[in-house]
């Protein structure tokens, strides 16, 4: 059942929360994405089966939440994870963070390290924002986007998506691959090769620059950035059963 959490930042947040045993599994969603997709369900209905706490919510201006999508940026996104997840779960949580989600359990996992138990990713994008849209448009583009406040860029996944001046500058100060990340928990990163969103080098970068003591990346071949096939969705269950485990 779908509720609303309202944010000491007054952004309307829907959820939907399952009880169980902790520590519970947190999912945090994709760029323009929302918490009826695939993976989330699948992953709820993984958790149910195993009594375990989850929880799945839409950010601000994404899927039944409130606000506009076009007036978000990174901190506000992560805002709102931040905002439900210490209100509405207790004690540590596996975040499984689903591209953009990937990047914002990482800023959970570098301002709230007590809050995580562990850590899963899937086709993880940190920093997109300014390695992927900024470094790829050219002079025209970025005047373009400087000048008018936003510009479209093709999608994959429907209409074009609507690139703000704000989401660009406002990321640059959440940026986590130019400083020291600390992942101080089991973490799993998983990465398909035929992925056109994130590259493999990104997931590599990733893992070169995280500091952990038990962490992991596996690469699937084949595998695209929806990560959604059944081979797909049991290896994230695969790895959310090993950071289960090594906590134990």
């Amino acid at each position: 059942m779908t509720e609303y959490f309202d944010t000491p930042e007054a952004r309307r947040i829907a959820y939907n929360l399952t009880p169980g045993t902790g520590p519970g599994v947190v999912f945090l969603g994709g760029f323009k994405s929302d918490m009826e997709g695939t993976k989330a369900l699948a992953l709820e209905d993984w958790a149910r089966a195993q009594g375990r706490a989850f929880l799945r919510f839409d950010y601000s201006g994404h899927g039944v939440s409130a606000g506009a999508f076009d007036e978000g940026a990174i901190g506000d996104w992560y805002e709102d994870a931040r905002d439900v997840i210490m209100a509405l779960t207790e004690g540590p949580q596996i975040l499984v963070g689903s591209s953009m989600g990937g990047w914002i359990s990482l800023l959970m996992a570098r301002e709230h390290p007590e809050k995580l138990a562990g850590l899963v990713t899937i086709a993880a994008a940190p920093d997109f924002t300014e390695d992927g849209y900024w470094a790829s448009f050219d002079q025209e583009t970025r005047h373009k986007l400087e000048s008018q406040g936003s510009v479209e860029v093709p999608s994959d996944y429907g209409d074009p998506y609507v690139i703000t001046r704000r989401l660009i500058n406002e990321g640059r100060t959440r940026l986590v691959l130019r400083s020291p990340l600390a992942l101080p928990f089991p973490t799993r990163f998983l990465q398909g090769t035929a992925d056109d969103a994130v590259s493999t080098e990104t997931a590599l970068r990733l893992l070169d620059h995280a500091d952990s003591e038990d962490m992991r990346l596996t690469l699937v071949k084949g595998a695209d950035h929806r990560f959604s096939t059944p081979e797909c969705l049991a290896l994230v269950e695969t790895a959310l059963t090993e950071v289960i485990d090594a906590r134990q």
